[in-house]
């Protein structure tokens, strides 16, 4: 078995140039074989400084060089389902940042393809999994410290969003986290989704409705609700509050040191995921990392990526009709059970 991962990185945009560095400079056991983007100059830019490395503008150019032996997709979601067939078929590792795919449809495509391989070769980047404070509540709640679980508060707060962040991606770019955290806290499925839309601000785009409230149920009938915020202004807040029957568990919220100075208190808000989950992503990437070098994955797997994409199209229809939406799943194949 190999020692070392040599990592084609497909995609060199924000979050694909983030874990180029992440590998070269902070990750054991792996190193930056390959990058790969549409724009070489910028696949260029990104080996700059990494011995070794070639600048590709094909995938799958990438993926039959001989020094490849795993990969990581960091590109737009609508890309992944073709790319994630032909790393399937090579039967290397793969990390493949969310999506998993951009709907239940092909995301089930993708369990089916691995199935029939016959072992899990997919790890699926729900990165908050790997964030200390979360990891610490799924302990409480895995230990029953403080009894049954019984809902589930979050708050999902941008400053603001990009140009073309449309309506629907408030569920499936940001709550689609969520819906991943709820079935790691929970070991649940979700079976329920419904949108609320009430106020919205005046600093949205047009044609986006912000914020939202969206209220969810488990296979035991826990109930969690999610604070969507994108257009928030003061920061990047991701938090969340466990009701138990002996307790309650606060998570996330303002960073930094709480400071009383001259008449004024106050502490920081992180600006971005990346400040706020930054040690996140490296636990992520070393725990893939480490897995694969046993053939196997250390995260969320591809049937993780598949029931959240089911989760976000039963959101969305959510948004539209305001009723409450069976999520559907297919039946869970042996692999994953």
């Amino acid at each position: 078995m190999t020692k070392t991962l040599r990592v084609a990185v497909i995609g060199a945009g924000r979050m694909g140039a983030d874990h180029i560095q992440r590998l070269n400079t902070r990750i054991h056991g792996a190193e930056v074989a390959a990058v790969v983007d549409v724009d070489l100059a910028r696949a260029q830019a990104a080996i700059e400084g990494i011995p070794g490395a070639v600048a590709l503008a094909d995938a799958e150019e990438a993926l039959n060089n001989g020094d490849v032996n795993a990969v990581l997709i960091a590109t737009p979601g609508f890309l992944h389902e073709d790319i994630l067939l032909k790393a399937i078929a090579k039967d290397i590792p793969i990390l493949c940042e969310k999506p998993l795919t951009p709907d239940a449809e092909s995301s089930w495509k993708i369990v089916e393809a691995e199935e029939k391989l016959g072992h899990k070769r997919i790890q699926v980047g729900f990165m908050r999994r790997f964030d200390a404070e979360y990891a610490a509540l799924g302990n409480i709640i895995r230990d029953s410290e403080l009894g049954e679980l019984l809902m589930l508060h979050h708050q999902h707060r941008n400053p603001t969003t990009p140009p073309g962040f449309t309506n629907e991606m408030l569920i499936n770019d940001s709550v689609v986290h969520e819906f991943d955290a709820i079935r790691y806290f929970t070991g649940e499925e979700i079976t329920s989704v419904q949108v609320r839309l009430g106020k919205a601000t005046r600093n949205a785009p047009a044609g986006q409705h912000d914020p939202q409230h969206v209220l969810i149920e488990t296979e035991s009938g826990v109930l969690a609700d999610v604070e969507i915020y994108v257009n928030a202004k003061f920061g990047y807040e991701v938090a969340t509050q466990a009701s138990f029957e002996d307790g309650i568990v606060s998570i996330g919220g303002d960073k930094g040191p709480y400071t009383r100075s001259n008449g004024h208190w106050g502490g920081n808000v992180t600006p971005g995921f990346e400040e706020r989950f930054g040690a996140a992503y490296d636990v992520e990437i070393q725990s893939w990392v480490d897995a694969a070098l046993r053939g196997e994955i250390g995260g969320p797997t591809a049937w993780d990526g598949y029931a959240t994409a089911a989760c976000c199209e039963a959101g969305v229809e959510a948004q539209k009709n305001g009723e409450k939406v069976a999520v559907k799943l297919n039946a869970k194949p042996a692999l994953y059970r």
